[in-house]
């Protein structure tokens, strides 16, 4: 229970950071990866730099939960439809930004 009113709590601080960032505009490929490893990192308590890019989420515990605030808040901060299932089709860091550039642009 104390796990999951952590992982409330973290989602909600990482989505209000982000809403600040709400304007659509067009992502670049690089600018998606650093939202998401930023987004991972803060929702993981660990440094961005301890976030690989080919390891698949749930390898880094996100469950479906987390999986869907996670595609929420991108939905915000990109200012475009994301479908909430997108991570099982695209299971890694590197997979999402890759769809997710060539789709949104």
């Amino acid at each position: 229970m104390e796990t999951q009113n952590l992982q409330v709590n973290t989602m909600s601080r990482v989505s209000e950071i982000n809403k600040v960032d709400a304007p659509k505009q067009i992502r670049t490929a690089a600018e998606i990866q650093a939202w998401t490893i930023s987004y991972l990192g803060e929702l993981l308590e660990v440094d961005p730099e301890e976030v690989d890019i080919t390891i698949p989420f749930d390898r880094y515990g996100l469950d479906s939960s987390a999986a869907i605030g996670l595609t929420g808040d991108l939905e915000d901060w990109l200012g475009s439809e994301v479908d909430p299932t997108l991570l099982y089709d695209y299971p890694t860091i590197e997979g999402l930004v890759n769809h997710l550039s060539a789709n949104l642009n």
